[in-house]
Order: structure tokens, then sequence, then C-alpha cells
């Protein structure tokens, strides 16, 4: 008889504000050969600053926690922490009661890096040679106080598509522009729910894509909090130069220099920067410059690795049914655009897969 899909979960307990979990071993000592058991594992995070890397990333990369540290230290300079973002001005945050306003983590630095280092909450891996998963967590530590961090692991081996579907999401006329598609007004929530119940879905995953003429536009999946994506997240898409220059230390120490020596900050830090995720990784002096280069005469969709899709688990186990999405409370799939439609909308795709 096959082997029926079936997941695992676990608590992590981030020990630094930037760490990389081998969740991989984790699973092993939780569930001895749950991996081996199956093909493929979709891994997900319900976490909006901790996620994973696609697997071919990853590889890319030697699976070397070493390289994965030096490539997100590479945003630091983009998003420093600390900086000034509204997004973290809880004079400014007036969803938030006075008590809340004490304890709210001052992350818009680890949110755009994981925006914009490609991090996402859902993937699905090959099983294969003993390589390690990491679950890269950007804000696991706030103030000496240690995250509850959690993630789940479904296993499976076949997999079969059960429908599929596209949608027009309205956009406004501005150019930068970003649309939580939980909005209700959408009509997307509700909509998948009840495609779940209609085809019985029990294990799977939910894929949402741009159609393939889309352009100037991305996917992420994170938290839809108006100061941090209308502001914050725009005015990187918008001028990514100036908001390095304005967001850097360097900078804040002579704000007066910003028009004249923007541009020149922002090419010293990107040339210390790169420099030292070439040492770690190896690649040689051209490819330094061919960066550099890219960085400052292209728009910020060029070296954000805003992703065209985003994944979401399906789950229903015998004691929670009915089968529900999986996502953490304050997850939302949010698409950017960084230029006008001319059609006022954009589409996406909606792909449902059953896990058998």
């Amino acid at each position: 008889m096959a082997q029926e899909p079936a997941e695992v979960t676990l608590d992590i307990k981030p020990s630094a504000r930037v760490d990389i979990i081998d969740v991989s071993q984790r699973i092993e000592d939780e569930a001895p050969g749950f991996l081996d058991s199956y093909e493929k594992t979709t891994y997900t995070s319900y976490h909006t600053t901790a996620g994973y890397f696609e697997q071919v990333f990853a590889k890319r990369l030697g699976h070397d926690p070493k390289a994965l540290r030096a490539y997100l230290g590479s945003f630091s300079g983009l998003f420093p922490e600390g900086a000034d973002y509204r997004h973290d001005d809880m004079t400014l945050r007036d969803e938030l009661t006075e008590d809340q306003k004490l304890v709210e983590p001052r992350n818009a630095d680890s949110h755009l890096k994981y925006i914009g280092s490609g991090l996402e909450n859902t993937v699905t891996y090959k099983n294969g040679p003993k390589n390690p998963v990491y679950f890269v967590d950007l804000d696991g530590v706030y103030e000496r106080n240690h995250r509850n961090r959690r993630t789940t692991a479904l296993g499976y081996n076949r997999d079969e598509v059960v429908d599929e579907f596209s949608l027009e999401i309205p956009v406004s006329e501005h150019p930068i522009d970003s649309i939580n598609l939980w909005d209700p007004s959408i009509g997307l929530f509700d909509r998948l729910h009840e495609l779940i119940r209609i085809h019985g879905l029990d294990r799977g995953r939910i894929d949402i894509a741009l159609d393939m003429s889309e352009r100037n536009t991305g996917l992420t999946m994170n938290e839809y909090e108006t100061l941090l994506m209308r502001h914050d997240l725009a005015e990187v898409l918008q001028d990514p130069i100036r908001f390095m220059a304005q967001r850097g230390r360097n900078m804040l120490r002579d704000p007066g220099a910003i028009k004249e020596k923007a541009k020149d900050y922002a090419k010293y830090d990107l040339v210390r920067l790169v420099n030292k995720f070439i040492d770690k990784v190896g690649l040689n002096e051209s490819m330094i410059e061919r960066v550099i280069d890219k960085f400052v005469q292209v728009p910020a969709q060029r070296f954000l690795r805003m992703k065209r899709g985003v994944s979401l688990v399906v789950d229903g186990s015998k004691d929670e049914k009915p089968s529900r999405i999986i996502a953490g409370t304050y997850q939302s799939p949010i698409l950017v655009q960084w230029r006008r439609s001319e059609r006022g909308a954009r589409k996406i795709c909606v792909r449902y897969t059953r896990y058998v």
C-alpha cells in the first residue's frame, strides 16, 4: 500500500536575531525515517520574517549556511536594523493599543529583507541525499526575548492537479502599489476555501502565480501593514539608491548631504557589502563589477528577488476537519507592482494540487 501523505510540525526557538536552522535534522530527531519515506516534502513557515529559500537557490550556494548568511548580510546595507522606518514608528501605528506598542517589535528591516531576498513561506524540496533544509529567521530575538517559531513539513510521493482558474485583481492608477489578496472585496480567500470543500482537498498545495504576460509586478507572503507596504516598501521600489542612503547610518550622520552624496555613499556601501559576500562565496572581481554596475543603474525590481508566485499548504487531518489553508496570524499574499498597469488590473493564476 502506498505511503499516505503525513506531516511533522516543529516548534523552534531561535538562538539569534538572524538564525539559520537545519530543520531536516530536527525532523529526523522528531520522526525518524520521515524524509526517507517520501519523494518530496513541502515546508511551510507560519511567520512573516522567517521562511525558506527555494531548493535550487540553496543548492547554488552549496547548502552552506555561511554563504546564506553572507547573502543575507548583503541586504543589511539596504535595510539596516534600527533605521527610521515608518512601520517602526509606534506613534503612527494607530491599529495598536498603547500596551501593544510597548511590546511590538521594531522589525521593518526584517520584513523588507524577507521580501527583498526572496525568502518564501512555502517551498517544496525533492528528498534525496542528506542535504540540509534551512529555516531562515530574520527576527528570531528581540530585546533578548527569543521568539517561538513554528514550521510544518508535509511529506508525499505523488501529486495531481485538481483545479485551475485565473482571476483579475484590480489595481490603482499609481505606478507603485500593493494589494492584499486576502482583502474581502477581492473574494479570493473565500473562493479558495469553497473549492477546497468542493474538491474534498485533504492535503495538498495551492499555487498563486502571476500570469506569464504580467511585467513589473511580484508576489510575496507577508504582513499587510499599511506603513510597511505603502511607505517603506514603496520607497524602496521607487528609488532604492536614495532609500539605502537615507536609511544608512552614514547618511544619518550628515542628512544635509543626502542629495549630493547619495549615489556615492550607496556605491561605497555596496562595494563593501558585495565584497564580503563575494569573498565568502568565491566569485571573481569581474562579477563584483557587474553586480555593482547593475545595482546603480537599474530599478529595485532587478536586484530584489521579488517572486512571481506564492504557495499555500492545505491540511485536513482527521481531527481538524474541514480542511483549511495553513497560515500564520499575520500572513497574507500580497501583490506588489512598481509600474502602472495599463489595464488597471493584474491577472493571477491559481492551481490546486492534491497530495496522494
